[in-house]
């Protein structure tokens, strides 16, 4: 009997634990988290906004720890791996050894050297569950919320916090919001409908300094223009960082992430790592895709995985939805096509006749004809006058398999 260990329940973590029983009906696995209960990242608005509880942004089944015989052990920090003698350790003296292990530790949010930010109480991130209850309990003390940073992470928790009657300011160093995923016209229409909401937005400008209480709580976020503006607390979202420390702190090869090759190991025998801590995408079917491949390959399987196109989201706030894919700002020597009406923006990255970003305001039904497109690099130069009205059909060779579209001239 194998003894298999994941630290992570999150969507690698998960993806990887259930895998894992499919093809070892017999072995051990166990599954260390931080927090108490599973729960979908990208749910975390959810609960903050008191549109769900705890189980109702659970993506798995209330039972399914018992149903799949799995020792799920919550609400424990993982300290150490000794990578030679196989065996986790966590919380204050525990350890548990393993055969195959798989780190899927995610991601957590970065403070930056801001004077008071990273000891003051009041500041906190929103990447677990955990963080969540701490921005829930501290609303319940004051509404003045100050955000760091306008990309996803901080706009999740804005319309959480704006449906709840937050008084809402958002700082981003970037000149827009959204800075990654929109351009000037997308991240206009988002900035309007922030803002419809009771949000105020801080372009191009960031907090340099802090005025705290006599407890450290800050009370007054320090712009870089000299401005003072009052707050109750804090949210960091800018600046997510993959959780590579235990890597580093057991000698596993990580630099800016943990490094893997096409099978998802890393530099240590018999130890593999999946999901955001990867660096590899940090977008929630590809930590599931990540954690799917790399239980496949704990259980005995060949299998490689491919690496996901970069810059790819989706959002949808207040009803406006939007996909990004590619990289909007690579735009020298490219062909740059738009198509907008009073309902819809979209827009299109040609380079050397390959697709190379895409981005829809609206109606975002057709995502995964561009997405594919942009992985494989299609010549698109004949089809440019229809390109945002194109289908599958428009290209010989392409058949759906098992869920995925493979191109063939």
């Amino acid at each position: 009997m194998e003894r298999f260990v994941i630290i992570g329940a999150g969507a690698a973590g998960i993806a990887a634990a259930q895998t894992l029983r499919d093809f070892r009906p017999k072995d051990m696995i166990t599954v260390l988290s931080i927090d108490e209960k599973v729960h979908s990242r990208c749910m975390l608005h959810k609960y903050l906004g008191h549109e769900r509880d705890e189980q109702g942004i659970n993506f798995v089944a209330a039972d399914f720890f018992e149903k799949n015989d799995i020792y799920h052990i919550p609400c424990q920090t993982v300290s150490r791996i000794d990578t030679q003698a196989k065996t986790v350790y966590y919380g204050e003296s525990y350890s548990i050894p393993y055969d195959k292990l798989l780190i899927s530790t995610g991601s957590g949010f970065f403070i930056p050297p801001i004077p008071h930010f990273r000891e003051a109480p009041n500041v906190f991130g929103f990447r677990d569950l955990s963080d969540a209850m701490k921005i829930d309990a501290a609303f319940a003390r004051g509404k003045r919320v100050f955000i760091v940073g306008s990309g996803l992470v901080g706009l999740d928790a804005a319309s959480a916090l704006a449906e709840r009657g937050a008084d809402i300011t958002i700082a981003e160093m970037a000149p827009r919001v959204m800075p990654l995923q929109t351009d000037e016209y997308a991240a206009g229409v988002y900035q309007k409908a922030f803002e419809a909401h009771g949000c105020k937005f801080l372009l191009g400008i960031g907090a340099s300094d802090a005025v705290v209480d006599g407890e450290g709580n800050i009370t007054e976020v320090i712009l870089s223009n000299g401005e003072h503006v009052p707050c109750d607390f804090i949210i960091m979202a800018a600046g997510v960082r993959p959780r590579i420390q235990i890597a580093l702190d057991s000698g596993i090869k990580a630099e800016r992430a943990i490094e893997v090759d096409d099978h998802l190991r890393t530099s240590a025998p018999d130890v593999y790592a999946a999901g955001d801590c990867t660096g590899l995408s940090g977008v929630w079917p590809d930590a599931m895709a990540q954690g799917k491949a790399a239980a496949e390959n704990m259980a005995g399987l060949d299998t490689v995985y491919e690496k996901p196109y970069p810059f790819k989201n989706t959002s949808n706030f207040f009803g406006v939805t939007m996909l990004s894919a590619g990289r909007l700002d690579l735009t020298e020597g490219a062909e740059i096509l738009v198509h907008k009406t009073p309902g819809e923006y979209k827009k299109a990255v040609i380079t050397n006749g390959r697709l190379t970003a895409y981005l829809s305001l609206g109606d975002i039904s057709n995502q995964g004809l561009y997405l594919y497109l942009i992985r494989t690099g299609v010549d698109v130069s004949d089809k440019l006058d229809r390109i945002f009205r194109l289908s599958f059909a428009d290209f010989y060779g392409i058949n759906e398999k098992n869920g995925e579209f493979a191109y063939s001239v």
